[in-house]
């Protein structure tokens, strides 16, 4: 089941969070969307399905950027490193 409460309904009683699986948080006044709250019984399957379009979303950008800088000129064991991991062998190289 589904819901929308205010951030005062919440904050008065949290126990209402287990009789939802899903619950939109918004401001009441204003109707601005504040947030959800999901079940943990669906929070793996959620945070699975968020961790692979984040991936999805930075394999696109990095398409996107080796449109123009051409793959050749990008070494495959640089591909995956984080930009820490990058200046520290660049610094190992020099």
């Amino acid at each position: 089941m589904t819901t929308t409460l205010s951030i005062r309904d919440l904050a008065r009683n949290t126990n209402i969070l287990q009789q939802y699986d899903y619950v939109d948080i918004e401001d009441k006044k204003s109707h601005e969307y504040k947030g959800l709250f999901i079940s943990p019984k669906y929070a793996d399957e959620f945070r699975k399905l968020l961790e692979k379009k984040i991936m999805d979303e930075r394999q696109r950008d990095l398409d996107e950027i080796l449109q123009f800088v051409g793959s050749g000129s990008i070494d495959e064991k640089y591909m995956n490193m984080t930009s820490r991991e990058l200046r520290e062998a660049r610094a190992l190289r020099l």
